[in-house]
């Protein structure tokens, strides 16, 4: 991220990039709420006697309805009032059903405290999309947003392998428990400590002080075919990548005899550095190779996924561990690599006041498709398959979300027939604009 730009250093006398620690912040403890289940589910399914099909519906099904549906109608809110609450207040929740997670007695009650924590999530990352948009301009947003998304992979990071070591010492009650304190703490310093940034705050636009109605923005945005195609892309790399991130720790616990502890350091490695390497470095390459053209932004997340489908087969159907963890380096790194080029193009492509509601536009596809239907599709697959591949079945059932990459490869080619026509369309009137406030 570029530190020269003049125009918005800081929000009442608050760094932009203190603002983005905070957001990324947000995020870790988003994803460590969210994934610490995916490293419980072995403990989970035997305590309540589950599934696949049932540790895919707690961990993707249930989650995903409630956090994708009322995504749209939080970022309506968050388009109309303060930004900054409607983050900390959601973090409250969230975390708060994090820890009740750790006290349910049936698998029921579990999947009541998920849809609190789905619920819970649900408000934030269309805000901070929105919000980081104000801070940085469209050349340096990528970077901006990848960085933020590293969140993710830190989440995941501390997910596995804290929750392991907790699983493995003290028991999965005591992993919910020790996951869901620190997003509390994170809430109170974010409340006291961020400001809410003015809309348009860094390419210096006029806000209009008015947001569309939800249909109407819906409307406007299935309209535009880059959006629809980057919206499609990113819910079938969510199918394989939610797919592959709830599964892995029962996959190399089932097919490769690993402990809890073992496989949660095993998996914080892969997703949370190796992944996290992926998700930053796609946003600054983006941003680099953007600056040329702009549909290298879309142009690089269809490369990465073609470079790294071979590697499939042998990560997921190796016998060898060794093998297993150096194939599984290539799809891990694709993991979220399409996240921050595809937030930044969608970001640049709507108006002011419609940006969190395009963030949970787009987060309301990946979730609905990738999120909600991923795991359970994978779960109810390796059901099937265990007559005929026995423990194996989950390598199969895993290795199907390949047909999934290769659609969203397809779809991010499509949209970037299209961006540069319809991003020069939406640039024109802001340039106007910018051209008046300078006057």
């Amino acid at each position: 991220m570029s530190s020269d730009n003049k125009a918005a250093p800081s929000v009442g006398g608050v760094s932009r990039h203190y603002i983005l620690v905070m957001l990324t912040l947000v995020y870790v403890v988003n994803y460590l709420d969210r994934n610490i289940l995916n490293q419980l589910l072995p403990s989970i399914k035997k305590e309540f006697l589950l599934s696949d099909a049932d540790l895919g519906f707690l961990s993707g099904t249930v989650f995903a309805i409630l956090y994708a549906t009322l995504g749209v109608p939080l970022a309506w809110i968050a388009d109309r009032f303060n930004r900054r609450n409607v983050i900390a207040y959601s973090m409250i929740l969230f975390s708060a059903m994090t820890v009740v997670s750790g006290w349910v007695s049936s698998f029921s009650q579990l999947v009541l405290a998920r849809i609190g924590t789905g619920v819970g999530e649900a408000g934030t990352s269309p805000s901070v999309n929105s919000i980081i948009s104000d801070l940085y301009e469209p050349k340096e947003r990528a970077a901006a947003l990848s960085f933020y998304a590293t969140g993710l992979n830190i989440g995941l990071l501390i997910a596995f392998a804290g929750g392991g070591f907790v699983e493995q010492h003290f028991g999965w009650r005591i992993a919910f428990l020790a996951a869901g304190i620190p997003g509390l703490i994170v809430a109170l310093l974010f409340i006291f400590t961020v400001p809410e940034p003015k809309r348009g705050h860094v390419e210096q636009l006029t806000d209009t002080g008015t947001a569309p109605g939800l249909f109407a923005s819906a409307a406007y945005l299935w309209q535009r075919r880059t959006i629809r195609y980057i919206a499609l892309g990113c819910a079938m790399s969510a199918f394989g990548g939610y797919a592959g991130s709830t599964f892995v720790a029962t996959f190399l616990r089932t097919s490769h005899g690993l402990d809890a502890q073992t496989t949660g350091w095993i998996v914080a490695v892969l997703f949370g550095i190796v992944g996290g390497a992926g998700t930053y470095f796609s946003g600054v390459f983006a941003d680099k190779l953007g600056a040329r053209d702009v549909r290298w932004n879309m142009w690089l997340i269809v490369l990465v996924i073609m470079l790294a489908l071979p590697f499939f087969p042998f990560y997921f159907l190796s016998p060898n561990l060794a093998i297993t963890l150096l194939c599984g380096i290539p799809p891990t790194l694709i993991g979220a690599a399409y996240l921050a080029p595809s937030y930044a193009m969608v970001q640049s492509l709507v108006p002011l006041r419609m940006r969190t509601q395009a963030a949970a536009f787009l987060l309301f596809i990946l979730n609905i498709i990738g999120f909600g239907l991923g795991p359970l599709s994978v779960g109810f697959e390796s059901d099937l398959l265990k007559a005929h591949f026995g423990a194996d079945s989950l390598r199969w059932a895993l290795l199907s979300t390949v047909a999934t990459w290769m659609l969203a490869a397809f779809c991010f080619w499509m949209a970037s027939r299209s961006l540069k026509g319809e991003l020069a369309a939406v640039q024109a009137p802001r340039a106007e604009t910018q051209t008046e406030v300078a006057v």
